[in-house]
């Protein structure tokens, strides 16, 4: 079994278009051989607000439910999030989303490794504990 990793929103959207870059590829590989794939409250909500037609939501928010989705307590997980994004930008690095602090936080906390296509998660992991998944 691979190491638990939370897959970032846009991994997500990329491999339910069918979409191939390493990152979705590997988001493939996990679901196929069942390994953990771990979601958190915002990916999930990300994901399912973009979708447009009824029919693939339901079918989507059904194939989510087989996948495990870590909570943490929401203060705790809000008041996290505020704290980095406020400890990166006294170091002069200003986060363009703070959906992606809180996921980072999330990936933090539980000291998880986050795949990603977004350059905001590598700045982040450069000035926190943060660890992403590189190819």
């Amino acid at each position: 079994m691979s190491e638990p990793l939370i897959f970032d929103t846009a991994v997500w959207v990329d491999f339910l278009r069918g979409k191939h870059n390493p990152q979705s590829d590997l988001l493939t590989s996990y679901v196929e051989q069942e390994d953990q794939v771990l979601l958190i409250p915002t990916i999930l909500q990300e994901v399912l607000q973009g979708i447009r037609e009824d029919t693939q939501y339901r079918q989507i928010k059904d194939i989510f439910s087989y996948f495990t989705v870590l909570q943490l307590p929401p203060i705790q997980a809000t008041i996290g999030a505020a704290e980095l994004y406020r400890g990166l930008r006294k170091k002069g690095v200003t986060i363009r989303k703070s959906n992606d602090c809180l996921i980072a936080f999330y990936a933090i906390e539980l000291s998880t490794s986050l795949v990603h296509l977004d350059a905001d998660f590598e700045l982040i992991s450069k000035h926190s504990k943060l660890k992403t998944w590189s190819n």
